[in-house]
């Protein structure tokens, strides 16, 4: 059934949400100059890949490709272009950066879209905590770029010019919850049994079969989150090595990986990683997410040979993701991501 909402072209609908577009392009036109004058080279990715990416709750668009002689090859769209952009390093590419289309099925909400931007870059032999200061630059040049002194979004403020506060996952744990997360984990695990008795205490609720990755999700979204980026934006980082996804463990402690997330406005904004380059590791954890997801899901996506081939030739690195319509959300004051997107998906 069509919907009553006006569509986005509809003279007064588009005349409420051109500031908002103007506001887009302006971020847009800065970040592109703060990345050309530290010599990135901005790339553009194909859409269409092999694997839409391996994460257990994402969930991504197929289709068929079909050759001249009429072979069928299934082909998805990218949930995120970091398969793609590590490819370019491996290539050679030291420094670079992609104003992506990424699309994921299953999401719409005033902070999701079906079809969206991530704003990601990589620097090759470059610490991952140079990532953090590159945070805090972007947001004071997006910022600058509409004459904005605060962020917000629904009745929570930061300053875009303060330094971000700098939390570890675990310290972010027994600050809201009152767990002491690293109790539950161990190098390649988490106890289970450990962090469900810590979780009930904090007034958790969560159900029989769900697992430590479960729990720590549902403490991180009820108790963590509500608390992150509050009068400045907070980066959380040293996230358990079982929620490390692409990220490598931090040198000296495997019980942590060198990935972080950057929040404002209770808003999370980015993730960010030291890059795993340990071929049959990268394997493993696809492998094990794409058997939780036919577990929950009952689907899989395929694992993409040539990136796993392309890892083994890639430099240390890190990289990260940023959403780029919420970061305009924030910067511009709109409240619902269909206000700064030109042309929304059609609802169902």
């Amino acid at each position: 059934m069509a919907s009553d909402l006006p569509s986005f072209w509809s003279p007064s609908n588009y005349a409420d949400r051109r500031p908002f577009l103007m506001a887009r392009g302006q971020v847009a036109a800065a970040l592109r100059a703060w990345f050309a004058a530290r010599a990135f080279v901005e790339v553009e990715t194909a859409a269409l890949q092999v694997s839409p990416g391996n994460e257990t709750h994402l969930h991504a668009f197929g289709t068929d490709l079909i050759g001249p002689d009429g072979k069928r090859k299934t082909l998805y769209l990218r949930t995120s272009p970091e398969f793609a952009c590590k490819k370019l390093l491996s290539a050679g590419e030291p420094r670079i950066f992609d104003f992506a289309r990424v699309f994921r099925n299953r999401e719409r909400t005033p902070l999701h879209h079906p079809e969206f931007t991530l704003l990601e870059w990589y620097r090759a032999n470059e610490a991952y905590e140079i990532l953090m200061d590159d945070c805090a630059a972007l947001l004071a040049e997006a910022a600058r770029a509409v004459g904005a002194t605060r962020f917000s979004f629904r009745g929570r403020e930061i300053d875009p010019f303060a330094a971000p506060e700098r939390l570890s996952v675990a310290d972010a744990f027994q600050r809201y919850a009152g767990i002491d997360l690293p109790a539950t984990i161990t190098c390649s695990d988490g106890d289970r049994v450990k962090l469900a008795v810590m979780a009930a205490s904090a007034g958790i609720d969560f159900a029989a079969d769900d697992n430590w990755g479960d729990i720590f999700s549902r403490v991180l979204a009820e108790k963590v989150e509500p608390q992150l980026g509050n009068g400045r934006a907070t980066i959380l980082y040293e996230y358990p090595i079982t929620q490390a996804a692409l990220a490598r463990p931090k040198p000296g402690d495997p019980k942590v990986a060198e990935r972080f997330e950057l929040y404002a406005c209770g808003v999370e904004l980015a993730n960010a990683f030291g890059e795993l380059t340990d071929v049959a590791e990268q394997r493993r954890r696809f492998e094990a997410a794409m058997a939780e997801k036919q577990r929950i899901h009952g689907e899989r996506y395929p694992i993409d040979e040539d990136f796993l081939a392309a890892l083994a030739q890639m430099p240390q690195a890190s990289g990260i993701a940023l959403g780029f319509d919420r970061l305009v959300m924030l910067a511009a004051g709109a409240q619902r991501i269909e206000q700064v997107l030109w042309t929304p998906v059609a609802e169902a």
